[in-house]
């Protein structure tokens, strides 16, 4: 099997229009997450958020692009430009007809959908634009992304809730470790944060009024963010022989089905996903220095998520560090996999831990190392990266420093 690496990244969260920008939000654990800004938001009890603020869509992109463009879509193009530049590929000949693209979302064009049934319902139009469709579709964000860099090898969308993005990545490496394509483009995106989007999530009861505090004993539920986090996976001969700049490697992936609840999560699924893991890659657990965890700041999530943890690592649960990026950025729920993974790379290749902020009691259910609220300097040559979602379906990379 062949090596892959991960040569370009590209992002626009809450927390930057760009990857350093995220990262040294991550390292100072600046708080993307405020007050919502959207048509109705006072209609809705949940009114706080992770919004990618600052975004002129209308300066990136012309009209009749704007007429296709989610603005799911249209974060994933601005962060897939930012990856592909940072990579240094051009999409030609042979490497065009074998290279594509897969990414995750769980929800699409979730603004076009609220958009058209406003009109539709409550202004009581009979006719909605011709694009609807293609604006809305799942895999609209992959299909440009394909059409705008020349992308004509295996090109799709996974939709599999929170995990989407890390089922997603998985694919694209199974492709690229089997030599089916010598790159591909990977990650996923996700906007929710409309009236229709957070609503929906209202109904849950699992979004918190005020912060997002995972792992904290006095935590109240998560908090939905948005954005988009992608990636070019390489092979890794491919990548060296033009001399590419590597951030790190992917080691390994695993997914499981906990086949339980629809909505509560299984300790034996995340745990089997988590060893899955690092048997594909060959590692022994106690190489992983670091752990970005799901962590949405639920009270189910948290507690299982670390019962997990000690029962893959045992003793070693005790010194390797865990923490949770949704606290700064919040849950991008399809794509939030793919920026956080970001916090991985940062671990590798700069030896700086995200922190989990917010953090302010200790629950003797959740008793790691969460690097409370402050960023750490520490050497970590593996990390994990867990995306556990509602279905009880799991995906966890695992990433080795280079």
């Amino acid at each position: 099997m062949k090596r892959v690496v991960i040569t370009g990244a590209g992002t626009i969260n809450a927390l930057g229009h760009s990857v350093p920008a995220t990262l040294e939000a991550m390292r100072e654990g600046v708080c993307g997450i405020g007050e919502l800004e959207f048509r109705d938001v006072e209609r809705l009890a949940i009114r706080i958020g992770g919004q990618v603020r600052g975004f002129e869509a209308e300066g990136r992109f012309n009209r009749q692009q704007m007429s296709l463009y989610d603005r799911f879509t249209q974060f994933t193009l601005t962060a897939a430009k930012e990856a592909i530049a940072q990579s240094g590929l051009e999409f030609h000949g042979e490497l065009s007809a074998k290279s594509g693209v897969v990414l995750g979302t769980a929800g699409g064009g979730v603004s076009t959908w609220d958009e058209n049934y406003r009109s539709v319902y409550e202004e009581g139009k009979n006719r909605v634009h011709p694009f609807v469709v293609p604006k809305l579709m799942n895999n609209a964000a992959a299909s440009h992304v394909s059409m705008e860099h020349n992308l004509k090898g295996p090109s799709f969308t996974v939709s599999t809730a929170c995990a989407s993005s890390n089922h997603a990545m998985a694919q694209a490496f199974a492709m690229v470790r089997s030599g089916m394509a010598p790159v591909m483009v990977t990650g996923g995106s996700e906007s929710m944060l409309c009236f229709g989007g957070v609503k929906a999530w209202e109904g849950l009861r699992v979004m918190s009024k005020d912060a997002c505090r995972p792992f904290s004993a006095n935590r109240n539920g998560m908090v939905q963010g948005e954005g988009a986090g992608i990636f070019v996976f390489e092979e890794y001969e491919h990548a060296k022989k033009r001399g590419a700049e590597i951030l790190c490697e992917v080691s390994g992936f695993a997914m499981s089905s906990d086949a339980s609840d629809i909505v509560m999560p299984s300790k034996q699924g995340a745990a089997r996903a988590m060893a899955g893991a690092l048997a594909d890659a060959g590692i022994d657990p106690g190489k992983v220095g670091y752990i970005n965890a799901h962590g949405t700041g639920t009270a189910a999530n948290d507690k299982t998520e670390c019962a997990a943890v000690a029962d893959v690592f045992g003793r070693h649960a005790d010194s390797l560090m865990i923490s949770s990026t949704k606290s700064m950025h919040g849950h991008l729920i399809g794509g939030t996999g793919a920026v956080e993974l970001l916090a991985c790379i940062m671990a590798l290749r700069d030896g700086v831990i995200a922190p989990t902020i917010g953090y302010e009691e200790p629950d003797p259910e959740c008793a790691l190392d969460v690097v409370p609220n402050v960023a750490r300097e520490a050497k970590v040559e593996v990390a994990l990266s867990n995306a556990f979602a509602f279905g009880g379906l799991n995906a966890v990379l695992a990433l080795r420093r280079v």
